[in-house]
């Protein structure tokens, strides 16, 4: 079992009480938009740290993260970017990468907008953590954590920030 804590959006910016919240986990994820390299370093160093490039991300974070992760965890298949979209409206050429690769776990962020729904078609479930940054027009700073066991996806939580 592994416990995982999501983000994304941060912008920059890190919220003090994000290693709170992510104290008991077993890896963090970001979804993109990190903004700094000296935020992820921070990450880094307080957990193990996977993560994608967003749109604002310059080159110091594209060079460190790919635009798209595949891989699998606790035998669940996970796949990660930053713009996807979501289950209906997928971005241009998600759906492709979807089908071509299915994971059970599909992870996005971008839209600053916290949404977590199934995908009965492609039997996948979408996961966007919303957004834990200043910068946007999301009035909620906003985390999930969840647990993957044995190929299942469980536990998930909803952590609002101050």
């Amino acid at each position: 079992m592994k416990k995982i804590g999501l983000m994304s959006d941060t912008h920059s910016y890190l919220h003090p009480q994000v290693f709170k919240y992510f104290e008991e986990v077993d890896e963090i994820w970001h979804a993109g938009d990190i903004g700094n390299v000296d935020l992820a370093n921070k990450l880094e160093a307080f957990k193990p740290f996977r993560a994608v490039f967003g749109n604002i991300d310059g080159a110091d974070i594209r060079i460190r993260y790919p635009e798209t992760l595949h891989f699998t965890l606790e035998g669940v298949v996970v796949m990660m970017t930053h713009i996807g979209g979501y289950p209906g409206k997928y971005a241009p050429g998600i759906k492709d990468q979807l089908k071509l690769h299915p994971p059970k776990l599909f992870i996005c962020g971008h839209s600053h907008i916290l949404k977590v729904m199934p995908d009965p078609a492609l039997h996948l479930l979408h996961m966007n953590p919303g957004a834990c940054g200043q910068q946007g027009w999301h009035k909620v700073k906003t985390l999930l954590r969840f647990q993957l066991d044995a190929g299942n996806i469980q536990q998930l939580e909803v952590v609002e920030l101050p």
